[in-house]
């Protein structure tokens, strides 16, 4: 059976359902959404990225770089159904703002384009919802600018995907141009008007032959997962149409296909059809409930999407109600126990909130004010909370720079607007070099980290200066030698007096700092031997050129004392006396920290990759497949941290900007030459402006 806007209505599911529209940067995200919200009648004309006046990209640094930079919200209505779109970030470098969306959503459509070089990136975003069971619809953008045919482009795709890339429509030519689409289905051409729905005509003789074919090649594939079908085609029975939607709308449930639309969401073109498959094919509530494990009972249970911090409103939570039903005042629970009262329910059109009384299971809404509320989280009505439904962990940064306030009266400020934002995006991170002393922000790219200060400015009212990260070097030697330090002061009354014989000799590679009492007959008293290690430590922490000395050996062998005036600190100061000689005539040497790194890159990448590790003093190790990735490798090497400043922004230009890499410590390496030279040069200076 099928309804007059020519959808099926035998797998349709009720409720309000939640959709993410994901997707490589720059494929028409917003734009979709615009032209989703013209066609519903939620706007009343769509607005446009370059004029800054869509409902997504809202913010102000998003129509500054006219990217998405935050997940976007959105609500309308279709045909008596609720539908919530979350609009993502189509950047690698905000990748985590959709997943951490993903856990609640029913369907995600993913836009793309007919670009051979985004079908990396079009990987990316398939297997981040094929790792999470996310059925999804690939909606084929801009066929109006594509050259080419949509067969041809989806050969090029398929690699990206796992599941078999189902073309439901193709192309309606005339004189070179696509007007419209032929839906393989319902076998209806459809010509396509400029925001407005499309006109229903009889299918062109010139294209029914490309039709017949391109419509077999779809059942066949959906054939493999239905016997019966299969034995219709093999028989040269034509199937119903009631069997053909059942089964297109149950293997997308199920995961088995990735169906392909096609159309121009700058022209509002294709918008029905998108809409028709959502209402009649894609999973409801049901099927998410299922997926994440959750029974549904009278207990709300809901999935926070995104936190926000409001000029004046506070915290607000965007978050999907999984179960039962929240109303302003209800008490939710997290995981660890804690609790807070929902103060406020907000439906949300991008920037605008309209407060509700209550959100039923399946609405998707924004709790003001709920403390316990993080991204990611699972939080519920039940007393004592549950576990998160969906793991949702930040990827580990590849990008970072020291950061401090402009003027030192805001440092307190910043420290506070900094656990905002890193609450707000939880793969930003800050850090406190414990070598170095320095506040680091760190994140997924250089975009990434520009809009977080940028934020600060405009969101906090606070302007931070930015610099490279210092690198924690380290210093070390080689040989040993034996000194005596002697402290001897007289000022009248009591004096100072400390004497101590020292032994310092190199330790190996990575045995830290030894210290070894070797005292006898009491030539030291037992109560000054800690201050002579102390003295010997603070001198380390800073050495002779402003690193910590690692890697030593130092033995106390001889000393005296005065009854009266020896102290501790007399001590320390003898034994600090003492380092520095002993430093002066051993053989110093420079270290600096080596990273193994592992890139991930798609193949065609790889040997440009191992000319930027190789350009970079790096060691490759070797390189394999990515698992589980087809056409993806990951490198292995070993490279100078002092390397790896704007590493990512070499990666990301030699992989069509979707490669990246982890990191973690893996030696001290000892540098010489004029590099070293360079370093101590460059501390030295900084020691004398300090």
């Amino acid at each position: 059976m099928t309804d007059s806007n020519g959808g099926t209505s035998s797998g349709r599911r009720g409720g309000p359902r939640c959709v993410a529209l994901v997707g490589p940067f720059g494929s028409g995200k917003t734009t979709l959404l615009e032209a989703i919200l013209e066609r519903t009648g939620a706007l009343t004309r769509a607005g446009t990225v370059a004029a800054g006046n869509t409902v997504g990209d809202s913010s102000q640094e998003a129509r500054a770089h006219q990217m998405g930079v935050e997940l976007n919200v959105a609500e309308c209505d279709y045909l008596g159904d609720r539908y919530t779109f979350i609009d993502c970030p189509g950047s690698v470098e905000y990748l985590f703002e959709a997943e951490a969306a993903l856990a609640g959503v029913d369907v995600a459509v993913v836009v793309a384009e007919a670009d051979e070089k985004k079908i990396p990136a079009l990987q990316v975003t398939l297997r981040m919802l094929e790792d999470r069971g996310i059925p999804h619809i690939l909606f084929l953008n801009k066929l109006d600018k594509t050259e080419g045919g949509v067969r041809e482009v989806l050969e090029l795709m398929q690699p990206a995907s796992r599941a078999p890339m189902v073309l439901r429509q193709i192309p309606l030519i005339k004189d070179g141009a696509t007007i419209g689409s032929i839906d393989l289905a319902l076998e209806r051409a459809y010509i396509w008007h400029e925001h407005a729905p499309s006109e229903i005509a009889p299918i062109p003789d010139a294209e029914k032959a490309a039709e017949v074919e391109a419509r077999f090649q779809m059942l066949e594939r959906i054939a493999d997962y239905d016997d019966h079908l299969m034995e219709e085609l093999l028989s040269d029975v034509t199937p119903p149409l009631e069997e053909i939607f059942g089964d297109l709308g149950k293997e997308l449930r199920a995961g088995q296909i990735c169906p392909v639309l096609i159309g121009s969401a700058e022209h509002g073109n294709g918008i029905e059809r998108l809409l028709k498959a959502l209402r009649h094919e894609a999973p409801g509530l049901e099927e998410t409930q299922e997926r994440l494990g959750l029974t549904a009972n009278a207990e709300a249970v809901v999935q926070v999407m995104k936190t926000w911090h409001t000029p004046h409103g506070g915290k607000l939570s965007v978050a999907r109600v999984l179960s039962g039903r929240v109303a302003d005042g209800v008490t939710l629970f997290a995981s660890d126990g804690s609790s807070d009262r929902i103060s406020g329910i907000y439906k949300l059109t991008g920037k605008d909130q309209q407060k509700k009384a209550e959100a039923v299971a399946g609405e998707t809404v924004a709790l003001g004010k709920v403390e316990p509320a993080q991204t990611g989280l699972t939080l519920t009505s039940h007393k004592g909370g549950m576990p998160a439904l969906a793991e949702v962990v930040p990827p580990a940064p590849v990008m970072g720079f020291a950061i401090a306030s402009l003027d030192h009266k805001d440092d307190v400020k910043l420290s506070a607007a900094l656990t905002k934002i890193t609450e707000e995006d939880p793969s930003l991170r800050i850090r406190q070099d414990q070598d170095t002393g320095e506040t680091l922000l760190e994140g997924q790219g250089e975009m990434h980290l520009r809009v977080a200060l940028e934020r600060l400015e405009h969101k906090f009212g606070i302007k931070v200066k930015s610099t490279p990260a210092s690198v924690p070097y380290k210093e070390s030697v080689h040989g040993h030698a034996a000194v005596r330090g002697r402290h001897k002061k007289q000022s009248g009354g009591h004096g100072q007096f400390g004497d101590v014989a020292l032994e310092v000799m190199a330790g190996e590679r990575g045995s830290g700092f030894v210290f070894v009492d070797k005292i006898t007959g009491g030539v030291v008293p037992r109560q000054y031997i800690p201050a002579v290690e102390e003295g010997v430590r603070d001198f380390l922490i800073k050495g002779l050129h402003g690193f910590p000395v690692v890697d030593l050996q130092v033995s106390l062998v001889d000393g005296s004392y005065h009854t009266v005036d020896s102290s501790d600190m007399a001590f320390k100061t003898a034994a600090q006396i003492g380092m520095r000689e002993a430093m002066a005539k051993l053989h110093s040497v420079l270290l600096e920290p080596i990273l193994r790194v592992s890139i991930t890159t798609p193949s065609d990448a790889t040997a440009r990759i191992n000319q930027i590790v190789s350009g970079r003093r790096g060691q490759l190790l070797g390189y394999d497949g990515r698992p589980g990735w087809s056409g993806w490798d990951v490198v292995e090497a070993l490279m100078p941290q002092a390397e790896m400043e704007h590493l990512i922004i070499d990666i990301r230009s030699a992989t069509q900007g979707v490669g990246t890499f982890t990191q973690d410590f893996d030696n001290l390496a000892e540098v010489a030459g004029h590099l070293a030279q360079k370093v101590l040069e460059r501390a030295k200076e900084a020691m004398q402006q300090s």
